[in-house]
């Protein structure tokens, strides 16, 4: 019987969020039933029975993922990469994109660490961004930093980060690490990356409840990432290595930054798991 209600339960959900435009329609609907009744969704045809009260609290929370407010902001958590990471109003919601860059940069043997490990000494490993799945990777092997701009996003990345021992500093990446120019070896960024021209096309979860700051870039959608090629130039050691996430449509351009500017070798695009361009890396020349 209890397979029966969660199954109508989800289908009925799944209908309202496809019609109102939700790109995952039943799986958000798992999601969600899962989270009220405190499983998980290959777990939902064995919950013994669903509440009246359950059953309300999961038609408000169906109620505002019709409206477009994030899955994630509803659970409380979002996945990324080995960890679960809590979110909320005023945080960026992490993207499965952004795995990619996070493993490049952070998994044992990677070109980005081969230099790095060489020496057997503990060396800075600089990210701007929260950063919680390198320090999962490095262990106790890197000093690792992060900065957030934001109020909000650095109270959440506060709360993710506790214990981690992780330096995360609140300010401006243009200035927050002066006191480790030329010592970094690593550096990985997310910037925004959306041209401000793009505003209406962007999905509502993210235009609606993304920090703005987190992401529009000026005109052409590179702003920001010409203030990481600046930062990272000034922080990075001679040979040490950086990448940064940008849209699919810059695949070309935003290589072609770092490239104009005579200061990098090894510049590379690389493609997310759909073969799109997703993030680039690059090399300081010595």
């Amino acid at each position: 019987m209890s397979s029966r209600v969660t199954s109508r339960l989800v289908r009925e959900a799944a209908a309202r969020l496809g019609s109102a435009g939700v790109a995952s329609p039943e799986h958000d609907a798992a999601e969600l039933l899962a989270h009220v009744l405190g499983t998980t969704r290959p777990h939902l045809s064995l919950v013994g029975d669903v509440t009246p009260a359950q059953a309300d609290e999961y038609d408000a929370l169906v109620a505002r993922r019709v409206l477009r407010e994030p899955l994630q902001h509803l659970t409380g958590t979002a996945a990324f990469r080995y960890n679960e990471l809590a979110v909320g109003p005023g945080v960026f919601v992490p993207r499965p994109e952004t795995e990619l860059l996070a493993g490049w940069g952070g998994r044992p043997g990677a070109r980005a660490d081969r230099e790095w490990t060489r020496s057997g000494r503990r060396r800075p490993l600089h990210r701007l961004g929260s950063c919680r799945a390198l320090c999962r990777h490095r262990g106790a092997e890197a000093d690792v930093h992060a900065v957030e701009l934001d109020d909000a996003a650095v109270e959440w990345a506060a709360r993710n980060l506790a214990g981690s021992g992780v330096d995360l500093r609140h300010g401006d990446m243009a200035d927050a690490f002066a006191d480790l120019d030329r010592t970094v070896d690593v550096v990985l960024c997310n910037p925004p990356y959306i041209p401000l021209e793009a505003y209406e096309s962007v999905e509502p979860e993210a235009r609606d409840h993304d920090p703005q700051l987190s992401l529009f870039s000026g005109q052409d959608g590179l702003a920001a990432l010409r203030l990481v090629e600046t930062v990272a130039a000034r922080l990075l050691r001679p040979g040490g290595v950086a990448g940064a996430e940008h849209a699919d449509v810059q695949g070309e351009s935003a290589p072609a930054l770092f490239a104009a500017t005579g200061r990098w070798s090894d510049v590379r695009d690389h493609e997310d798991l759909a073969g799109r361009p997703r993030f680039l890396t690059v090399r300081l020349a010595r």
